[in-house]
């Protein structure tokens, strides 16, 4: 298969990859060295869905803000469900083994955001979608007069997307036979997450049957 058959079939996809697994890697690299930081970001979506801009905050103690104030420039990358897949589970043990997986990559600029109203912004978002559906859900109040003085320590971001590549490596390119096989040791292994992804990406009639 060529890399365009593990292409999002549409936005939605990037958008519940995104939502669903929003730890992703800052990686930032200068005239002195590469420097990466894993935070949460949030993205934000344009008017036919694509994601716009990536939101989110540093600690301000942290060096890449410095790396970042010179360039600007970020990658961003995030990892979704995935795991090893195992010949050894399969009854064609000609197989080779892989690894399956949905990840996303962005280039973009990133322009700090410092104003107090910018923080909380940022900050009220990424709770709200963090706490969303939990019994007794956290909210930034319950923080009391905590949240000003351990606000001042973090800096808000906006990182506007210059391009971006999506990668969803379900299965798509097995038979149906190996496919039911990776499925069965999955569930076994504990990979609940990704197949469920598989289910729903590689539907049996948009696999190669050969």
């Amino acid at each position: 298969m060529t890399a365009a058959s593990f292409a999002a079939r549409s936005d939605e996809d990037v958008r519940r990859l995104l939502l669903d697994h929003p730890l992703a890697w800052v990686v930032t690299a200068d005239a002195t060295t590469p420097s990466a930081t894993l935070l949460p970001i949030r993205p934000v979506f344009g008017p036919q869905g694509e994601v716009r801009e990536l939101v989110g905050h540093f600690a301000r103690s942290n060096p890449q803000v410095e790396s970042l104030r010179r360039t600007g420039r970020a990658l961003i990358l995030f990892l979704g469900p995935h795991g090893y897949v195992s010949p050894s589970w399969m009854a064609d043990r000609t197989q080779a083994p892989t690894w399956n997986y949905a990840a996303a990559q962005y280039l973009t600029d990133l322009v700090f955001n410092e104003t107090p109203e910018a923080i909380e912004g940022l900050l009220r978002d990424l709770v709200g979608a963090m706490e969303a559906g939990r019994p007794a859900a956290w909210s930034l109040e319950d923080m009391g007069p905590r949240y000003k003085s351990l606000s001042r320590g973090v800096i808000g971001f906006r990182a506007n997307v210059l391009s971006a590549n999506a990668r969803f490596k379900l299965g798509q390119d097995e038979r149906p036979d190996v496919f039911d096989d990776i499925l069965a040791g999955l569930d076994r292994a504990g990979g609940e997450d990704l197949t469920r992804w598989m289910r729903d990406f590689a539907a049996p009639g948009d696999r190669d049957p050969g």
